[in-house]
């Protein structure tokens, strides 16, 4: 693999729950010319299949619990807000400066359980897809089934890094591919056997499409082309590390 070749899909308008987003997909690919290939990776923002699977909620209709309540005078957060916040984690790990970071149940470590108040409208708070590598194992099913073609399906979504400033976009769900490339026990040019070489190749995917998707909401979908993916299938739950060998939880 020397180049990759980065696509955005435009034109997808406002996405409804109960819409299907390989049905919008195949729309966007056909009013930009562009025919799908199996060796093909498509990056679909998270947002657009929350949308879709209705994982969107109004914040006046939510009722803050009293740990709610606390938390949002320690924070100085909306008392609303993180009522859904302590909904969708599983337990807190650490609070200050106005965040959050909980472990949702998902597994996912991130800021705020990743709910996101952005291209969702005033007042309405957007979740992460209750099962994300099964949402993008059915747009992969499903766009295989109206063209024949099976890509590989990354949800994306984007994560704060505890040593680095800046989000970057990462897997949360996976389809048709391995999220892990594992090069140990491969030597390099000079001969050395490599020992620690795990690349996120799923993770990278997704902070590439992130490029040309950009944070406003326009481009959801973007076509990566040139990686060289070899018909594997996976989870993002691969790209989670375990507790044990954590050491920002073991603190």
């Amino acid at each position: 693999m020397t180049r990759l070749e980065i696509i955005g899909l435009e034109d997808f308008g406002d996405v409804r729950r109960g819409d299907s987003i390989s049905e919008l997909i195949v729309g966007a690919c056909v009013r930009q010319a562009l025919t799908l290939t199996d060796s093909d990776v498509l990056v679909v923002a998270h947002k657009i299949v929350s949308k879709a699977e209705g994982q969107i909620l109004r914040l006046d209709e939510i009722q803050p619990s009293a740990r709610a309540l606390e938390l949002s005078r320690e924070l100085g957060k909306e008392a609303r807000l993180v009522e859904v916040i302590l909904r969708e984690s599983r337990r807190i790990i650490r609070k200050g400066g106005g965040t959050i970071i909980v472990e949702t149940h998902h597994g996912f470590i991130c800021a705020n359980a990743g709910v996101d108040l952005s291209n969702v409208g005033l007042g309405r708070v957007a979740l992460l897809p209750r099962d994300p590598d099964a949402s993008a194992r059915k747009i992969r099913e499903e766009i295989q089934q109206r063209l024949g073609v099976a890509p590989g399906i990354i949800i994306s979504d984007s994560f704060g890094r505890p040593w680095r400033l800046g989000t970057v976009d990462v897997a949360v769900g996976v389809a048709g591919l391995r999220p892990v490339k594992d090069d140990r026990g491969t030597s390099d040019r000079y001969g050395y056997e490599l020992k620690a070489s795990v690349a996120a190749v799923a993770d990278e995917l997704a902070a590439a499409a992130e490029v040309v998707m950009g944070k406003k909401g326009e481009i959801p979908v973007v076509v990566i082309r040139g990686y060289e993916r070899k018909g594997e299938d996976g989870s993002a739950q691969e790209l989670l590390r375990p507790e044990a060998e954590d050491l920002f939880r073991s603190f």
